[in-house]
């Protein structure tokens, strides 16, 4: 029998942003697998979920560790033969994102570490996952950036964005924002539909104490453009329904 119901993946969901998107996809009838490092804590996690009713599971993710890729795709074939949903959440920052402006100094090793986390970690396991996403009757893939990689907001005067000046964060976020355009126009007259997510300035590890956003709003976004339509926007950055500038 056809497996007709929705199977999303998202990556670095144990906690934060990726875990409130999880319980939120699977609180609309998607089976979850969540992503994570500690294959332990993603697997607790799950169980939180399956608490409250929900379908969900964990598989080890780490994008420093590259064969845990090909682990996420021999779980969802093997299980699913197909993925609906991929949630490109998990990425990291190495600086401090407000209040610095670190081009002249940021080293080297910060900016390849989160390029690689960031970009093309997304890249290695987009593209391995693509084929089941080819399987899906409509296939949709949500790669989480921020506002802080729109080259128009950083440029105009009295940019609402000024004081956040962390080069390799930004610039990573950046180029993920081209990579959902160029894939995008690839995948155009598919079933698939490829956008940017904005899910705010939000109270994580990453976004800190100061963040004006629950961690309990961050998913909105998200699944948002997870569970489009088949006439919703592709190769668009978007925040709670909102188009961002590139």
């Amino acid at each position: 029998m056809e497996n007709t119901k929705k199977v999303a993946f998202i990556s670095g969901a144990n906690r934060g942003i990726g875990f409130e998107t999880a319980k939120n996809l699977a609180a609309s009838g998607v089976t979850v697998v969540l992503g994570a490092r500690d294959v332990e804590k993603g697997l607790a996690a799950a169980k939180q979920l399956q608490a409250l009713g929900y379908e969900a599971t964990a598989v080890q993710y780490d994008a420093d560790q590259a064969h845990t890729i090909d682990t996420v795709h021999d779980y969802l074939q093997q299980h699913y033969g197909k993925l609906d949903i991929l949630v490109n959440n998990a990425g990291i920052s190495e600086e401090q994102l407000m209040g610095d402006n670190n081009s002249s100094k940021v080293s080297l090793a910060v900016l390849q570490h989160t390029f690689h986390v960031n970009l093309f970690a997304v890249i290695a396991l987009t593209q391995k996952l693509l084929p089941l996403i080819q399987r899906s009757a409509a296939g949709r893939i949500v790669n989480l950036s921020s506002i802080l990689g729109s080259l128009t907001l950083h440029s105009m005067e009295s940019s609402p964005i000024d004081p956040a000046k962390s080069f390799a964060y930004n610039a990573s976020k950046t180029a993920l924002n081209a990579y959902t355009v160029h894939l995008a126009h690839a995948l155009k007259g598919t079933a698939i539909k490829v956008n940017s997510a904005h899910p705010g300035w939000v109270k994580t590890e990453l976004g800190g104490d100061s963040a004006p956003m629950e961690v309990e709003d961050s998913y909105k976004t998200s699944v948002a453009l997870a569970l489009l339509a088949a006439d919703g926007p592709s190769g668009g950055f978007f925040h709670q329904g909102e188009g961002l500038p590139w």
